[in-house]
């Protein structure tokens, strides 16, 4: 896959591919953050051929490990989200859906996918900033330059590991921006496993339909953890199989190769074919 590189002002038109066509951002600064990240958007096949439609959108962290295995955190092993959607949606099994790839920031990673600074590793904390980030600035931003869809019904958010743990975090914080998650492999131990404690203290369950899942493979704990954060949710009003879907996959490891795997029932269930 290659894209060209753009100023998040700039606008292009990129050459169509079979599953879809790439737009990036590069250096996209914030006023909540200092490190600037590259944003890689995905346009759903016949995008560009069928103005005006609209389209929902899912937002995912790691950015750099959704595409492209060049630029991947271990080389060559990308989820293959272009090809997966794009083949999904050819075959009419998902709604065409544009998809924003996240760059993490290396360093800043840690600090910024998680809610509260981890009193053992004395790091973390900032993911209320990067919540404003994507929510007050990257969103408005998407909206304004691609055909959205825009409202809550139609807007996911999505990560694995860390990024799986600020996404239940950020979507449960903002209902009234993101109506779809998909919690990938999340990391419930973060500081004492304070997710669970965010799960008790709704008040009623929102809107969200949720994806979770853990490998069986990322350890005994791992997956304890998450049939906590699943058992949490489905305390608070969460129905299995109707706007909750646990997933414990037999074999899978904590890899970018078992979330690429992970990726078509992961759309089939956030985004399927009305």
């Amino acid at each position: 896959m290659q894209a060209r590189t753009q100023t998040p002002t700039s606008s292009y038109v990129v050459p169509s591919l079979p599953e879809g066509d790439f737009r990036k951002h590069a250096g996209f600064r914030s006023k909540f953050l200092s490190a600037a990240r590259d944003v890689l958007v995905y346009l759903p096949p016949g995008y560009e051929a069928e103005a005006p439609r609209r389209y929902p959108v899912l937002y995912l962290h790691d950015g750099q490990n959704l595409f492209d295995g060049t630029t991947a955190y271990i080389y060559g092993q990308d989820w293959r989200v272009g090809q997966t959607a794009g083949a999904l949606i050819r075959q009419k099994a998902i709604e065409p859906v544009i998809v924003v790839g996240i760059y993490n920031t290396g360093r800043e990673r840690v600090e910024e996918y998680t809610p509260s600074a981890c009193p053992r590793l004395k790091v973390g904390g900032k993911a209320d900033l990067y919540g404003r980030l994507i929510v007050e600035e990257l969103k408005p931003f998407v909206d304004s330059h691609y055909r959205t869809r825009a409202g809550a019904c139609d807007t996911g958010l999505g990560g694995s590991s860390l990024g799986g743990l600020v996404t239940a975090y950020l979507g449960l914080r903002h209902p009234q921006v993101f109506g779809k998650l998909a919690v990938v492999s999340p990391s419930v131990w973060w500081d004492g496993r304070r997710i669970l404690g965010d799960v008790a203290a709704l008040e009623s369950k929102t809107g969200a339909r949720i994806w979770l899942d853990m490998g069986t493979e990322e350890g005994v704990r791992a997956v304890n953890d998450a049939r906590l954060l699943r058992d949490a949710l489905l305390s608070k009003g969460w129905n299995l199989d109707r706007d909750l879907h646990y997933l414990e996959a037999h074999g899978a490891r904590h890899t970018e190769t078992a979330w690429a795997e992970r990726v078509e029932p992961i759309l089939k269930f956030l985004y399927p074919k009305v």
